[in-house]
Formats: C-alpha cells, sequence, structure tokens
C-alpha cells in the first residue's frame, strides 16, 4: 500500500479488485480534515456521492451536516469515509467481497488518519467495524473500546430521513460524541 496520502487515493481511484468498479461513475474515496481525531464511516455510495465522488452529499449528507453543526463540528473537523468506495448497484447493502475488497483502503486510511474516535454511521458499517452483531436499535450511542480507540454506533442518516422518530435519539448520541470528544480529543474543539 502507499504511504501517502496522495499516493493512496491514486491507487484507490483506479481499483478494480471487485466489480462495483464496472458502473461506478466516481469512485468516493473519503473528505474532510486528514489529521482528525473523529472518523465516521458509512456503508458506500449512493447516486448522489457516485456523481460527485464526495460521501454523504444528498440529503442524508445535510442531515449529517446539521448533527455535526449542533455539536459544534463541520466536515473540516473530521474525515468521513464509507466501507465500500464504489457504490453498489440500487443502494443495495454492499456484498461481503466487495467490503472485503475495499477494507484494505479503508484500514490505510485509519493508519493515515490514526483517529480516537470512530462513528459507525448506521449497521452494516457498525457490524463491519464494531461487532457482526452490533445492533444499532439496542447498542446506539454506546461508546466501545477496540485496541484502544473508542467506536460508537449511531443511526444511518439516510435511515433518519426514513424514520425521523429515530431523530431524538441520534441526536443524544451526538451529545455523547460531543462529550466523548471533549473527554478525549486534543484539537478537535480547541483551534
Amino acid at each position: 500500500m502507499p504511504d501517502t496520502w496522495e499516493a493512496l487515493e491514486h491507487d484507490c481511484k483506479n481499483c478494480r479488485e471487485c466489480s462495483l468498479w464496472e458502473t461506478r461513475t466516481n469512485v468516493v474515496f473519503g473528505v474532510g480534515n486528514q489529521n482528525a481525531e473523529v472518523l465516521f464511516i458509512g456503508e458506500g455510495p449512493g447516486a448522489n456521492e457516485d456523481a460527485q465522488g464526495v460521501p454523504f452529499v444528498g440529503r442524508a449528507g445535510h442531515l449529517l451536516d446539521d448533527m455535526l453543526e449542533i455539536i459544534g463540528l463541520k466536515r473540516d473537523d473530521v474525515y468521513i469515509a464509507n466501507i465500500v468506495k464504489c457504490r453498489p448497484p440500487q443502494n443495495r447493502d454492499p456484498l461481503p467481497a466487495e467490503s472485503e475488497a475495499c477494507m484494505p483502503w479503508l484500514r490505510e486510511q485509519f493508519r493515515l488518519i490514526q483517529p480516537k474516535i470512530v462513528v459507525c454511521l448506521g449497521r452494516v458499517a457498525a457490524q463491519r467495524m464494531i461487532r457482526q452483531d452490533f445492533s444499532v436499535t439496542r447498542e446506539h450511542g454506546q461508546i466501545i473500546e477496540k485496541s484502544g480507540i473508542l467506536f460508537m454506533g449511531t443511526f444511518h442518516p439516510a435511515a433518519l430521513l426514513r424514520q425521523p422518530q429515530n431523530k431524538p435519539e441520534a441526536f443524544a448520541d451526538f451529545t455523547v460524541l460531543r462529550d466523548t470528544i471533549a473527554a478525549v480529543c486534543e484539537h478537535t474543539y480547541h483551534k
């Protein structure tokens, strides 16, 4: 794997490790602060993200931006990536082989960023990053330590658009996130 951010992104954008490359418009590598202490991980790009090459740019992205703003953050304060970097057809869940093919890219992003906190947006990301049987509906907002890094699973913004009754719980999760950032991060709130 490449040793610089630019080389990693270049190589990722030319990836053909799974069949998703055949239908993508753009590789959605990630966006935000490459020195972030907080890393957000979703499952994969949707149609808007595939068109623009940036994660979380549609309605779900606007909701994520609003949730960040409520706790005093913006995209430039965090890094946002996905399990898979290419859009699965019809926005289906990534297949295990697709996720597996893409994990080396995310692992390298993780290694270069060295986050203190990882926020998994939705079931797919939480089950891949935290635990295979993780339940977002039962365990959202809980801080789980793994190898010295704090993980939290919460509702995917797209799911909140479909089920707005879960928004209060998601906003409570972001309050937990804000308090955790204040406790363990050195520069996220201290500019």
